[in-house]
Parts: structure tokens; sequence; C-alpha cells
């Protein structure tokens, strides 16, 4: 290959005695020199190795083939001087090869040339007698360099060639006149400018192909030259020299640590001709070695894999640098900018037999930190000034490029749920069907910060997504939205905050809830129900987005996503809310049980609302069961509530046993004599029939349920609300209870109550009556006994007359004549049959403070 021509000036080599501080340098008497003798004095050697202390050096740290060049000239001008001078081959060569110590300094390229570069290479050179081995080898030697002096050698040209690939030519080298002292212990500072002109350009490809690809272990180089020399006047002939050098490889080769300082990608400029997006860049790179030069601007494409490993990688981005100045030892700033015009259809199309797009694995491994592969190669069309060697070497050379992941953490500044509606399953479907699933409707808002790379309009219309409920860091349950869900999102600018963020706002409806962790669930439940402070649930997606830019729409799939949203308790700051009963009827009745109706009236304090097509609860007192807490087609919504039907299964005797059967008749008892009393709601595995194991994971839950008292209606002036409208106490406990007042008949000795039903369409009966009055709690007043029944209609109703045993003589009985006709107060014992329906069961009844009147 013809080289370029090079104007050759002179070549000047300044030389001078070792100081101390040179390493591995002779002190001899008969080296001293002369310091008026017009030589410079010499440099410090350097403390690093030579590069003769180095022939197997690792691949990395050698330094590059223009320095092979000074060493292969320095080295053949010093073999065949004493070669020639003294007619010892094989003495010459040996004392050459380890006396010879060059120290690399530094490679620049000064300019790219049309066939190549003109290279400034800088070294020190000198011949260290101390390191021969042979006493004999190292004073024939340093006789005959100090009889010589001086070699010159008139200009040349080297190859280099690569024997393990077919000879193949790797470059030439033009190199000029050079003068060297070749005395022991003399520095040559060596400054020599060449033309490197590359070789087969071919074959070059192919090993660099091989290097990148980390199958080149160890590489062999061969010098080759004709070195025309002479000493003084005296000429020394052309000698043909040969040298070769083995380069260590090990594995791939390593890039250099890099960083990317900047990177934005925004719209183009209005006015410009560009479409699609615009990429800025720049990137930091550590440049280790000795080298400078300026590297014209170079254009060049990132792909990303394609579906298969054999599959043509796709093209993502153009690039192009610009004029790059790199100085030794030093970081480079890289300056790229790019453009995507157009995403290829391939890229967004998704692979055979997978859901997902090259470009979804891409940005999917990307967007979860791991560490994704891009590639480089260079274009076909480089800009113009670029030399045709240049495009010729590097195209079709694709070089990998690692890219570090980045999981974009806390990129969800807002989460919110609104309008949530929560949907128990359908009672009649089989467990663990889609069907048996709790089913969730919602808009969802996320307020997503754009990372600062982002600067270009997005529009997001359909996602779906797989999200994660997490509660106290554990997760819950699932909830998947395979089908689109419409969708619509606005930028967010926030000057003050340094990043802008996009709104996204989509509502789903009835997307099954799949519960993964009973026990999670219900701490959950159990802390909505019972607990005041506001509880915190974390949110995992994994989300599949449609989105529309300016390089068109397509779907970006498998996008992570985390937040946290809070949510208010029931409870809340006030306990839990207050129902009111009302509308109290019998549905059906058994001899051993009661179906009750009611409507209730209740405030839901929640944003959320509810709807329960069925669910059981079991009805506790005192440890026992007692019934069942029935609800269906049930909706709560945010706020009031009204005339809400539930219904209550009574079946003590069923549920309970015997024990069931007493504690119930002692519960009934209790309430119809005003007593405060509680019951207790637990899940069980019927609670939601379809769900049977989220039924029993529930039931470490329970809760109290206040009964509401039985309450006459009042009366105008009734302050004290025991309904005899006279607002004073009166010695009266002020608990409502099933007797309202009463009158008693002296002369007749009758008496007739004022009783109250909670019932409001249904009749009761009282089957029999024994019952005992007291005065002051303790002195009787008389006795009733009566075993005819009779009715007790809806709401207030008054006895038929009952026969009333007085106990004369007593201070009860003297306290009802005084009384006669007007009031007073007594406490009442009795013992009742109630019938409701077919059911049928007996109760104590304790009054006090009843207000009586007392008629002739």
């Amino acid at each position: 290959m013809a080289t370029s021509s090079l104007d050759r000036s002179n070549f000047s080599v300044a030389s001078g005695r070792s100081t101390e501080s040179t390493p591995l340098l002779a002190r001899d008497d008969d080296d001293q020199h002369d310091a008026g003798n017009g030589h410079a004095p010499s440099a410090a050697a350097s403390p690093s190795p030579s590069f003769v202390d180095l022939p197997r050096s690792k691949w990395a740290q050698t330094p590059r083939w223009p320095t092979l060049v000074a060493l292969v000239v320095l080295s053949s001008v010093f073999l065949l001087t004493i070669v020639l001078a003294f007619l010892a081959p094989s003495v010459a060569r040996e004392y050459a090869s380890q006396a010879l110590v060059v120290e690399p300094g530094m490679l620049s390229i000064d300019a790219f040339t049309p066939n190549g570069v003109r290279a400034r290479v800088q070294a020190t050179a000198e011949l260290d007698a101390s390191r021969v081995r042979s006493g004999v080898v190292r004073t024939v030697g340093r006789l005959g360099t100090w009889l010589v002096q001086e070699v010159e050698c008139e200009a040349s040209e080297m190859r280099v060639y690569v024997p393990a690939y077919g000879n193949l030519l790797l470059g030439v080298a033009s190199t000029p006149r050079i003068v060297f002292n070749i005395r022991n212990g003399r520095q040559n500072r060596l400054d020599i400018l060449t033309d490197l002109a590359p070789g087969d350009i071919k074959g070059l490809r192919a090993l660099a192909k091989d290097w990148l690809d980390g199958r080149v272990k160890q590489l062999r180089v061969q010098g080759q030259a004709s070195l025309k020399l002479k000493s003084g006047f005296f000429p020394l002939g052309t000698q043909a020299i040969s040298e070769s050098y083995v380069f260590e490889g090990h594995g791939h080769p390593t890039l250099p640590e890099r960083n990317i300082t900047r990177l934005i990608v925004h719209e183009p400029a209005p006015g410009s001709a560009a479409g699609g997006l615009v990429l800025e860049a720049a990137v930091a790179v550590e440049n280790p070695y000795p080298v400078q030069l300026t590297v014209p601007s170079l254009a060049f494409e990132v792909l990303v894999p394609n579906c298969a490993p054999d599959d043509p990688f796709l093209l993502l981005i153009q690039a192009e640098t610009q004029p790059l100045q790199i100085q030794p030892e030093q970081q480079v700033e890289v300056a790229v900018d790019g453009a995507v015009n157009k995403l290829p259809d391939a890229l967004t199309t998704d692979c055979p037999n997978s859901e997902l797009s090259p470009l979804d694995t891409f940005l999917g491994g990307y967007l979860h930190g791991e560490a994704t592969q891009v590639y480089v190669r260079a274009a076909t069309n480089q800009p113009e000034g670029t030399p045709a060697w240049i495009s010729e070497l590097i195209a079709s050379i694709t070089l990998p490029v690692p890219v570090s992941g980045h999981t974009f953490d806390n990129l969800m500044r807002n989460f919110a749920l609104a309008d949530v509606h929560f949907r128990l399953p359908d009672p009649i479907a089989d467990p663990d069907s889609p069907a048996a699933q709790p089913r969730l409707s919602a808009v969802v808002r996320a307020e997503i910060a754009l990372p600062d790379e982002i600067n270009f309009a997005l529009n997001v219309s359909r996602v779906r997504a797989t999200v994660d409920l997490l509660y106290h860091g554990k997760k819950l349950g699932q909830t998947d939205l395979r089908k689109w869900q419409a969708a619509n999102s606005s930028r967010i600018d926030a000057p003050g905050l340094g990043k802008a963020s996009l709104l996204v706002e989509s509502r789903f409806v009835d997307a099954p809830f799949r519960i993964t962790d009973d026990d999670v669930f219900s701490d959950l439940v159990q802390a909505l129900l019972l607990g005041r402070r506001e509880i915190i649930l974390g949110v995992n997606a994994t989300v599949d987005v449609d989105v529309s830019s300016t390089l068109g729409q397509f779907i970006i799939k498998q996008v992570p996503a985390a937040g946290k949203f809070p949510i208010k308790p029931i409870n809340d700051q006030v306990g839990l809310p207050a129902v009111r009963v009302g509308g109290i009827t019998v549905a059906e009745s058994t001899k051993q049980s009661l179906l009750i109706q009611a409507t209730v009236s209740f405030t839901n304090p929640t944003e959320y609302t509810g709807t329960v097509p069925f669910i059981d609860l079991g009805l506790w007192c005192n440890g026992t069961q007692i019934g069942h807490a029935l609800a269906k087609n049930v909706t709560a919504r945010p706020g009031a509530n009204h005339d809400v039907v539930v219904e209550t299964l009574w079946d003590p005797s069923i549920s309970g046993g015997e024990e069931g059967g007493k504690v119930g008749r002692e519960l009934l008892s209790q309430y119809i004599s005003g007593f405060d009393v509680n019951l207790t709601a637990r899940t069980h595995e019927g609670t939601i029939p379809s769900q049977p194991r989220l039924g029993k994971a529930l039931s470490k839950i329970e809760f109290e349920l206040p009964i509401p008292r039985l309450a006459p209606p009042s009366r105008p002036g009734d302050g004290d609300g025991d309904g005899d409208g006279d607002g004073d106490d009166d010695g009266s406990d002020e608990k409502p209870h099933m007797i309202g007042d009463a009158t008693m008949h002296l002369f007749s000795s009758t008496a007739t109550f004022t009783l109250f039903s909670p019932f409001s369409s249904t009749t009761m009966y009282m089957t029999h009556i024994n019952a005992t009055a007291f005065y002051r709690h303790i002195h009787p007043v008389g006795t009733i006994q009566y075993a005819s029944p009779f009715a007790v209609p809806p709401g207030k109703a008054e006895t038929p007359r009952l026969p009333v045993a007085w106990s004369v003589g007593g201070m009860g009985y003297d306290a009802i004549r005084k009384a006669l006709g007007g009031r007073l107060r007594l406490d009442t014992k009795a013992v009742c049959g109630v019938r409701i329906g077919k059911y049928e069961d007996e109760v104590w009844f304790l009054g006090r403070g009843i207000g009586v009147k007392v008629q002739v």
C-alpha cells in the first residue's frame, strides 16, 4: 500500500549522561562525558517499567503499534551497528537485546490524512550495559559502542503484519531520518513524526471483530523494515530487519470507565426540519493512555436486540459525535447529538410466541434496574470531512455497550383512589372461581415524576396493570386489570420543584381482587373496623401503557410503578358509626327460631362505597352463639344511609344448643327489662359462601354490636323518658323497658299495663304472667297470676284488666291506699310466657320506678 508523502526534516536527538536517579545505568568512569560538549543533560528515567521489561503485558496496558515502530527501528539500528562494527553477530545481537531500554512516552495524532494518520511518537532509549548477563558480551558491546558512538538511519518504511491472520498487513509506517547515540548510558529523547497508513481494511475489520468478541487471546505481530545505516561518513549498508512482539489479551475487551453527565430527549425546535425526537448527551470517558489526538465527527447507529439472537439488530437512535480533542491521561468529554425519527414496526411488534416486543424487552429490563445492552455501529454515511479510510475501516463493526438499569425509585409523587366501590362476591359462585373473587371499582389518579431526561409531550390513552396491595410491607392481595382501561394524562410543570410530572387518570370497574394472604387481609379489616389511626396501603404495579408522542402511538409494557395511599378507618376518632333501628318485623318463625327483619340507618364516614350481595355474621353472647346477622344486596354509600334492610336469625337453641337456649332467654329478659346488652359479631366459614377461607381467616376479628333500647314514644313534657309525662325521675332508673306505665283499681283488685312492643307490624302474645309489685323495692304490694293469653299489637298497647291479689296489711298495700286518686312508683318482678308466631319462650322481667296511677 502506498504511503502518503511527507516532508521529512532531519530528526535531532539530544543525549547526555544519566543521573544518579536514572535506574539500571552503569557508573563506570569511561562513560563520563564532558558537560561542555554541547549535549543537553539527561532526563531522569521514568520509574515505570520499560516496554522491553514487559514483553507480554496485558492488552489494555500495551502501547499502540506506532510506538512499536520506534522500538523496532531502535533495536534494529543498535543491532546492525554492532554486527557491522564488530563482525560478531551473535555477540552483538545478545548485547543489543539485553542492554536496550526503551521508555515509551506520548503518542499523538497530529492529523488525519486521506490515507491514514500523521502521528508523533515520543520516547526515550538508551543502552544499559549493566543489564547484560554475560561479562564477555558486556565488555565487547561497550567497547564497540564506545568506538562507534552514533548511528544514522535514513528515512525508511516499516510494515507490520499479523502472521496468524494469513500475514495480514496491519499497517505501514514511514519514518524520517534518525540519529542515535549508542554509547552506554546515553539517553536518546525521540520525537518522531511518522505517517501511518492502514493495511488490509477488510482483514483489519475481521481482526477487530474477533477482538471485540473476545476471541483473541494472544496476538503476535511482526515488523519488517529495510534500513540504510551509516556511522559518520561510513555507510553500513542496507539491512532487512524483522522483529516479532506478542500481545496478550484476556477475553472480552473492557471499555474505559464512562459516565453519562447529561442526557436530554426533547422535541425539535419550532421551524426545524428534523422530525421525531432529538437527543443531546454528554459522556465523560476516562483516557488512561498517553495518547493525544483529535477525532473528527463520526456518525453511529444505536441498535437494540431483536426477538431472536440471530435476528438483525433494530435501529433505535441515529447519533453523531462532535469533533473530539483527546488529551493524554485525561478525562474526555464526548458530545453526542442524536435523533429518533421513527420507531421501526419490528421494534414495537410482539415477538413470535410472546406477548413482548423487542422494545418491551429492552425497556422492561432497563426500568427494572437490570443491566441491559445496546449495540453501537458505524453509520454508512459519515459526516463531511471524515476520511474515507475511516469510514471503510469502521464499517460493519458493531460494538456492544452495557447500559446500567434505572429503577426510577420514588417517581410516583401522589397516588389516590376516588369513587372507590368494593363489592363482595356472588354467594352462589364456586369457590376459587373468578366469580368468587371480590370486585373493586375506582378512579385512579397517579402523579408520576418525569425523569430529567424526558422533555417532550407524552399522552397516555390506555392502561392495563397487575397491582399488588401491601399492608405493613406485606402483600395482601392482587388486582388483575388484564383488560385495557381508558385513560387520560396531562403534563404538570413545576418550576419550583425542578421536575415535571405526568398526571394519569383512569377508571376501572369490577376488577377482580384476589386475596393472597388471609392473615394480612384480616389485620387490615381489623384496623379498618376497630382502629383509629390512618392506614397506609402500599401499591406495587406492573403497567402496560398505550402512549402517543411525536414518534407515533405505541405500547410500552411491564413498566414498574410503586406508591402509597392513605385510607381512613371506619372507627376514625368517634367510634363506630351510630346505627338507628326501625321497622322491626318477624318475617318467619319456627318453634325454635325467629327471622327478624329491620331497617337500619347509619352514616358511612369513609369515601368508599361497598356492596354486599350476601353476608352472614355469627351473633355471640358471653361466648355462646345465639343467632346470625344477615344482609343481602346491601350497598353502603359515603355519608348517610337510610332504611337499609337487614335480617337477624334468632335461634339460640339451634346455634348454641341447650346452653344457647339459656343464654338467649337471659339476653331477652335483660333486654325487655331495659338493661344494657351487647352482642358480639364474628365471621365464620359461611360468612361469604364463595370465600370460606376468607370467612375463617376473619373470624379472629370480633366487634361489639350494641342493641338499641326499647323506647316508648315520648309525651309532651316527658323529660325523663319514662312515658308518664311528668318530667320527674321519682327514683326511676330512667332505663326504658317493656312496661310504660300501669293503672291499679283498688275495689276491683285489677290492674292494667301499657306495654311497648318493639315490632312494627308483628303481633306478639303473652301466654301467662306471674308478677309481683313492690313498693320501695322490698315491700310487696300484690301479685298477678294470669294464664290466659292476650295479644300485644305493634307499638304501644294496653293489657286487659289483670287480677291482683293485694298484700293486705303490709306497707306496700298501705302506700296504695294512700295514693288513691294519685300516682306512685313501684318495682315489678315477673316471669312471662311469650309467643311470636310459632316461636314460644319464657322470660323474666324486672322493672324499677314504674309510674302507677291508683284509682277506685
